[in-house]
């Protein structure tokens, strides 16, 4: 029997090629969707952390100028702290300012008074000199002095001072103000070496000026001459707090031989003068005061490098109140620039203890 043969189906086989056609091309573009997903994803990633790293330059760029405004302000704030501090110190020197010039419009005032009072005792004292030359004496008859001095051309003067008592006080400021007049000039002198200093001008009158004055203490009288400047010192040695005799002006001599040899230096007090006056048993009779200027310290030195105007004078208010009563203290003042109110102070001094003052000439004595 002949085998019978086997029928092909033709539609399933062709079914199934469509289906996996088909599901091959879906898988083909599912992965062909999903790698250009992934380039997007990565380029997006790209430009995210591009930002994000411009976001933090920014950020750090800003942290910086926070920093900096921080420190402008802390700047501002010292600056601001400096002015207001500068600004009351400016309103306290103009205080001063207007106090001096209220101490100075005074002085102006004193010194008229002290004008008018020097008038009056010239035309008194011509009136004195006519009255004895018509009665035959010799006005300038000095009596006996134990020593001499001839000024510039043999000339007489008349100063007011009287050189009488039996215990006679010298007083001699061997400051470094008594180098010169003027403050530039004191300053480049006291650089000098101490003979500069020694023939300076100034101190050659003052030396001048004491030996005019030992050369009219009487006979009979003691003395005691100090130099001063921020303490006082006897001018013979061991002679401190003790009177000493003229003995026939030799005594005198040896004290002038050791002034020449005094070389002026520091400040000034009045202090220690004073101190002197009060210590000297018996009292003096009279005090001759050779000076060019209010002190510069009380009895310490003050703080810092400048002494105003006002300062000077409660250092001179200070230094007067410790002042025996009743002694007369004659004033030789020689003056200096930048110090207007020494002269009215010091010639108050001398009309309230009833003493002379003199501001003398630069060719006396």
């Amino acid at each position: 029997m002949a085998r019978k043969k086997r029928e092909l189906n033709v539609f399933n086989i062709s079914f199934l090629d469509c289906m996996s056609c088909g599901f091959g091309a879906v898988v083909l573009f599912f992965m062909i969707i999903n790698h250009a997903s992934e380039v997007r994803s990565d380029s997006l990633n790209e430009d995210l952390i591009s930002e994000v790293n411009q976001l933090e330059t920014l950020v750090l760029a800003g942290e910086q100028r926070l920093v900096q405004l921080r420190n402008s302000v802390e700047e501002t704030d010292k600056e601001t702290a400096i002015t207001e501090g500068l600004s009351n110190k400016v309103l306290d020197e103009l205080v001063v300012t207007r106090e001096q010039l209220a101490d100075m419009s005074k002085l102006t005032v004193a010194q008229q008074e002290h004008l008018n009072q020097l008038k009056a005792d010239l035309q008194a004292r011509d009136e004195e000199r006519k009255r004895l030359l018509e009665e035959g004496r010799d006005p300038e008859d000095e009596g006996g002095a134990l020593r001499s001095y001839v000024g510039q051309g043999d000339r007489q003067y008349l100063t007011g001072l009287r050189m009488g008592g039996k215990r006679i006080l010298i007083l001699v400021d061997a400051s470094a103000s008594m180098l010169d007049e003027t403050i530039v000039n004191i300053i480049r002198r006291r650089n000098m070496p101490d003979e500069q200093k020694l023939a300076s001008r100034k101190w050659q009158r003052a030396l001048s000026t004491v030996d005019w004055l030992t050369a009219q203490i009487p006979a009979d009288s003691k003395f005691q001459i100090y130099v001063f400047n921020t303490k006082a010192t006897p001018l013979l040695e061991g002679s401190d707090g003790t009177w000493l005799e003229t003995d026939q002006g030799r005594r005198l001599d040896e004290a002038m031989e050791q002034l020449r040899k005094v070389v002026p230096q520091n400040g000034t007090s009045l202090y220690g003068p004073v101190r002197v006056a009060t210590a000297l048993k018996p009292a003096p009779d009279n005090i001759y005061l050779v000076t060019d200027s209010l002190p510069t310290q009380g009895e310490s030195r003050p703080r810092g490098s400048k002494v105003s105007a006002k300062q000077r004078m409660q250092f001179f208010d200070g230094a007067m109140r410790g002042l025996p009563l009743g002694i007369p203290v004659n004033v030789i003042l020689f003056p200096m620039e930048g110090d207007a109110m020494a002269a009215g102070a010091f010639w108050q001094l001398a009309q309230v203890t009833g003493g002379s003052f003199m501001s003398p000439s630069r060719d006396w004595p």
